[in-house]
């Protein structure tokens, strides 16, 4: 039920908090009128000094009132003032000029060097910068003023500017607001196509400050981030979802995400989501080769199974959440892989017997549920299990047997159905662009299975006992499957104890197993992928001989 990996042009779920989306320029500023003689620009200090327009915190009173500051997030106390000098020149110079004073203009984020004069249109003024410091640009080298005064007529006059709430990015001001010491975060998770919703993992000492930080994270990545959460405490359910609470923006957790070209729509509040295993997502599927066949436990929204069907995989895709499979089928939908991904909503062992079992000698199977949209989703003739599209069947009500539950069929209705799906196949070849040049081929993953995907780390180890006598020798086609099976490894555990754990449960040793490092996950905690072919005495079983054991 874990998710993971993707594309350059997908956006990053970390976004940085220094420089934030939705910063401002700073407020207008104008020229400063020069006072004692022209030699300073105002009284507030030297030109060229930058002074903030509130006294710090001292230590004694750092921790003592802050909460108050903090709930009133008095922006004006972030003002920073610039006492500056401009050059006032002709505007049709500004090309030349700016070239001239390349390394002596104004040089900060989001603030033209070269702006209007308010005094004459004809006029514009250059920010020179923080370093020139007098009225006679004696900072400024003779080889650069001398071309200068050559070109036009130019004069010195002083520069206001300040630099508010707006203009500091998210870091900036949270340095300012919360107790010396307390780390400031400087990432968050950002989930969504347009980023709309940023996840925070706040530590127990930011909780008290956690509604100033949603609100500087909400002001500073508007609109882009319109939605602030944070997770209040571990996951201890049975879905693995985490408990949120909406700190700033819109109650609003339905959103979309695009990874690798990949666009999975969810609900946050309803389903798992981790952006930090995109790259383990696309090198999984990397792995995979177009036509492969492939089971995954533990699908999710389909993080996993939607790009390895895009990839021409066919694909089992099974979630114990309901909420987490009506997404992996409206996902399906999204990118035009319905008919590849067969979506169940079952006990993950369940779902195993379910794809694995041979149906009995008389052609009746017993089924667990599987979930199949009643118009756009696909068929399961279960008597065989063999699968056809229910698009390519969508001619007639007649020939749409849904498979809610355990829906029996007889080898004879599978071949009507089939040879009626392959009419109107050839009926609809050139109205259904989804259907042109598909060619109608029949599953039976019972005979072969390419890759079995077990991600949910906590405990995915705990189901390899499934695979015990699960293929039936006679049945079986090629070579054994894939396991990629994700684990957490703590500081106090070994590669060896996990693989020792997992052939515990086969009963069996594991042949050249493959350790891959996903990422930590915590200081003393990190999450592996074990991946290893199936081993034969596992798995297989001979079923002439079943009465026997």
């Amino acid at each position: 039920m874990d998710v993971a990996a993707g594309e350059a042009s997908a956006a990053r779920t970390a976004v940085l908090l220094t420089g934030g989306g939705s910063v401002c320029p700073p407020r207008e500023a104008h020229p400063a009128e020069p006072k004692d003689g022209g030699t300073n620009p105002t009284s507030r200090g030297e030109v060229g000094s930058c002074q903030v327009a509130t006294k710090p915190l001292s230590d004694a009173d750092e921790h003592r009132g802050r909460e108050a500051e903090v709930s009133l997030l008095d922006e004006s106390k972030f003002d920073v003032n610039l006492q500056l000098w401009s050059l006032r020149i002709p505007r049709e110079h500004c090309t030349s000029v700016g070239r001239l004073l390349h390394g002596y203009m104004l040089d900060r984020a989001r603030i033209k060097p070269i702006v209007e004069d308010p005094t004459s249109e004809k006029n514009r003024l250059v920010i020179l910068s923080e370093k020139i410091q007098n009225s006679d640009l004696s900072e400024i080298p003779s080889h650069v003023l001398d071309p200068l005064k050559g070109l036009c007529n130019i004069e010195a006059v002083p520069y206001s500017l300040t630099l508010g709430y707006s203009y500091w990015g998210a870091d900036h001001i949270l340095k300012q607001i919360l107790p010396h010491g307390m780390e400031v975060p400087t990432s968050f998770e950002t989930v969504v196509y347009a980023r709309h919703v940023a996840h925070l993992n706040l530590t127990e000492d930011q909780l008290p400050y956690k509604d100033v930080i949603a609100k500087v994270i909400y002001d500073k990545n508007q609109p882009i981030i319109q939605t602030v959460v944070n997770k209040i405490g571990t996951i201890t359910n049975e879905f693995r979802v985490p408990t949120f609470e909406v700190l700033a923006g819109k109650s609003d957790m339905v959103t979309e995400v695009k990874q690798y070209g990949v666009t999975f729509k969810l609900d946050y509040s309803l389903v798992y989501w981790n952006s930090r295993l995109e790259h383990e997502h696309i090198r999984l599927v990397s792995l995979f080769q177009r036509g492969e066949t492939i089971c995954d436990m533990f699908a999710g929204i389909g993080p996993f199974s939607i790009p390895a069907a895009r990839k021409g995989c066919h694909v089992y895709a099974n979630d114990l959440n309901p909420d987490s499979v009506h997404y992996l089928r409206i996902n399906a939908n999204i990118n035009k892989v319905e008919d590849r991904v067969f979506a169940y909503n079952m006990d993950a062992r369940a779902f195993m017997h379910h794809v694995m079992t041979v149906p009995d000698s008389d052609g009746m199977q017993k089924t667990g549920e599987a979930v199949s949209n009643e118009d756009h989703y696909h068929k399961l003739a279960t008597d065989e299990k063999e699968v056809v599209t229910l698009e390519m069947l969508n001619a007639g009500k007649d020939n749409q047997d849904s498979v809610n539950g355990s829906s029996v069929k007889k080898k004879t209705a599978v071949k009507r159905q089939l040879d009626k799906a392959s009419e109107v196949f050839q009926g609809n070849r050139n109205t259904n662009k989804r259907i042109r040049g598909f060619h109608l081929t029949v599953f039976r993953p019972w005979e072969h299975v390419d890759h079995v995907i077990m991600n949910l780390p906590a405990s995915a180890l705990d189901f390899l006992g499934v695979f015990k006598g699960l293929i039936q020798r006679e049945h079986w086609r090629g070579s054994l499957p894939w396991i990629h099976c994700y684990c957490f490894i703590r500081s106090t555990e070994t590669k060896e104890s996990i693989l020792s754990k997992a052939e515990s449960l086969l009963s069996t040793k594991i042949a050249d197993p493959i350790f891959h490092r996903v990422r930590d996950v915590a200081p003393n905690k990190a999450m592996f992928c074990l991946s290893f072919k199936l081993p034969t005495e596992t798995c297989c079983r001979d079923v002439n001989n079943v009465g026997a054991e």
